[in-house]
């Protein structure tokens, strides 16, 4: 009989990022990747979006191992995380290792179980055989996994792309691939990030003489914005500044950590062995002799421009004679952010050039790349991952163009179980699998509730009425006082505010003169009749903070 298995993305289907498939095989977890995403700006105040572990932690006793493809904070960032409820091995090349230590670090978090695998290695489990594949991406060392079972293999890509001219440390093992495929492949979870564009990626070779061109012919100083993570782009500006005589310096925590890891060993290569400068030599340094490479916080590189632009930075201030160059291709939700960041950087005296306007550079594989791959394996059944719900839907319009069926074509959501039993996969239910929100040290506490809030807070502004009673006299001490910020201009609108007054007044007379008191009550009188009134007079819902104070035997509570 063959074994029971089952397939659960926990995120990074149906979105882009946050990558965490589960996969068991008997009673046994298998955990490939545990990413998080940055949030958009519909989430307000956000700092990343992790996988709703709540499953994995329910089962943690059957979690035998967590498998890492590279680097990436798609791949690795929610690690953190996890670990904190979860104690199992963690698998992945020696690269990843050291960066996925490098982010468990960050956290304060003590942890030792790590486990440095590469293509060559095979690994037994009681249910399963896991072994690996070298991939193409723009980090060193990236893997796919294979796990296999008495019922087929289960081949997860990771991110990928096919580049015949690839370094050594970055390209894909062609001959391992046909291998692969040529034994019974029941199941392949392909990435889809790039699957809507047919245009042919550029190679990393095309793009690294690209950026050379770029800037040897500047005359000012350079500033390159690129992803920390992006260590392919990094060796490529390296080399670049310097062939044309230039010294480099670092902005960005990620990107001084991930360059620090990745130069110890010896993913990144320095030409020059004085290419790296300190801010004490910053200021000493021509401006033709300069570059700057900056990645800004979470290795995002946008909103550490902005700063720059208006001159807000702690050591870049943008001036005339500057090039802003963007290495990396924002995401289709970052383009507004983009154009309004080259509007800052002309305003300050810049000029702006996006690597994108010449290539298409990208480190996901275009659908020729995805069709290559689908050949290599021969699934029997494809599931489409990495993307939002039209680029799995392309991808799977793809997997049907190399004759994979539709019944053996799976779009998931996050959470859907996919069961393999009496030889064919079903979906079999759901486990929870919602976002969960880090907001500073808080973890999951921010909800929907609260980013309503701070949404309204953000277009509508804030409202406080303040006023004193004596509870027991029923009398209102002192009369109401309003204030308000982001709502509307006090000056312009003394009668909105003088009325306001006078109804927080009028509600809190009647409701001393009545029997019953409750706080929450009468604040929510308060709250309705200033909502109606306001909204009456502006069309717009601030958020309404009622203060009511009580005076009792000569203190002053507040309520």
């Amino acid at each position: 009989m063959s074994s029971s298995i089952k397939i659960i993305p926990l995120g990074g289907v149906r979105e882009n990022g946050k990558n965490l498939y589960i996969v068991e095989v008997n009673d046994e977890i298998f955990v490939f990747d545990v990413g998080l995403k940055y949030p958009d700006n519909s989430l307000l105040g956000i700092d990343v979006v992790i996988p709703d572990f709540t499953y994995l932690i329910e089962n943690k006793n059957r979690i035998s191992a967590i498998f890492l493809t590279h680097g990436h904070a798609d791949a690795i960032g929610a690690l953190p995380y996890l670990l904190e409820g979860v104690d199992a091995p963690v698998f992945g090349s020696k690269f990843t290792i050291e960066l996925a230590k490098s982010t468990v670090k960050q956290y304060d978090l003590v942890y030792d179980d790590f486990h440095i695998v590469d293509a060559d290695t095979e690994i037994e489990f009681q249910n399963a055989v896991l072994s690996f594949f070298r991939t193409t991406h723009t980090i060193a060392d990236s893997l796919g996994i294979v796990l296999t079972t008495d019922a087929g293999s289960i081949v997860y890509t990771g991110d990928f792309k096919f580049d015949q001219a690839a370094m050594k440390d970055y390209a894909t093992d062609f001959a391992r691939l046909a291998e692969i495929g040529g034994q019974n492949v029941l199941a392949l979870l392909s990435e889809s990030s790039n699957s809507e564009n047919p245009m042919q990626v550029a190679s990393e070779r095309a793009t690294a003489e690209t950026i050379r061109e770029t800037i040897a012919e500047w005359d000012g100083r350079i500033i390159v914005a690129s992803v920390a993570s992006n260590l392919a782009r990094i060796q490529q500006v390296f080399d670049a500044a310097a062939k044309a005589g230039r010294k480099v310096f670092l902005t960005g925590l990620d990107l001084e950590r991930i360059v620090k890891t990745a130069l110890k060993h010896h993913k990144l290569h320095l030409r020059d062995a004085d290419l790296l400068i300190n801010p004490k030599q910053l200021s000493k340094t021509p401006d033709n002799e300069l570059l700057v490479l900056e990645t800004g916080k979470m290795g995002e590189p946008i909103k550490s421009l902005q700063r720059m632009a208006k001159g807000h930075h702690k050591y870049i201030k943008i001036k005339d004679g500057d090039l802003v160059y963007v290495v990396t291709t924002p995401s289709i939700a970052m383009e507004t952010q983009v154009a309004k960041t080259e509007d800052l950087v002309y305003r300050a005296g810049g000029q702006v050039k996006l690597i994108a306007s010449d290539l298409r550079v990208s480190g996901h594989a275009n659908p020729q790349d995805l069709q290559l791959m689908m050949n290599f394996m021969k699934p029997r059944y494809f599931i489409p991952i990495q993307g939002e719900y039209r680029q799995l839907s392309a991808h799977a319009k793809l997997a049907g163009e190399v004759g994979i069926t539709s019944d053996h074509i799976f779009i998931l959501n996050r959470g859907d179980i996919l069961e393999y039993k009496q030889n064919v996969f079903t979906l079999a239910g759901s486990v929870p699998a919602e976002n969960v929100m880090i907001d500073g040290i808080g973890v999951g506490d921010i909800g929907n509730i609260v980013l309503r809030d701070r949404k309204v807070l953000s277009e509508d502004g804030i409202f406080i009425a303040v006023i004193t009673i004596n509870r027991r006299d029923k009398t209102i001490i002192s009369k109401a006082k309003v204030t308000t910020r982001g709502f509307v201009y006090v000056k312009q609108s003394r009668d909105l505010m003088k009325e306001s007054q006078e109804i927080v007044d009028e509600v809190v007379a009647n409701y001393l003169a009545g029997d019953d008191f409750e706080w929450a009550k009468l604040k929510q009188e308060i709250r309705e009749r200033l909502n109606s009134y306001l909204f009456d007079q502006t069309k717009r819902r601030p958020v309404i903070l009622p203060v009511v104070m009580e005076v009792s035997r000569n203190k002053l509570n507040k309520k």
